[in-house]
């Protein structure tokens, strides 16, 4: 399990169970509702024309807006880094834990 001594090497699925792994469905949306600072969807080519500006799609899982990948901000994410997501093209593809081995 992850914690503050090898949060650095942990992986996605160590760090989502260390913090969001007890969190209901309300908690969680909250919680990345406070890091959509962070977040580089709404600068997005894929997402821009969509309209959608609380994304986090990392978090939320594919758009029912996007049809189309113009291109993708995911790898220079501060979410991505952070939580050792390992993915790209969540507005496409699903969320994280969609993609994960959870």
């Amino acid at each position: 399990m992850a914690d503050i001594e090898t949060w650095g090497t942990d992986s996605f699925e160590a760090k989502y169970k260390a913090l969001m792994g007890g969190m209901s469905e309300a908690d969680i949306k909250r919680s990345a509702e406070q890091v959509l600072h962070l977040c580089l969807c709404n600068k997005c080519p894929t997402n821009t024309e969509t309209g959608d500006m609380n994304a986090v799609f990392c978090t939320f899982g594919k758009s029912e807006m996007i049809k189309e990948q113009k291109g993708c901000l995911c790898k220079d994410c501060s979410i991505t880094k952070t939580m050792s997501l390992r993915w790209d093209s969540y507005c496409i593809r699903g969320s994280a834990v969609q993609l994960s081995d959870l």
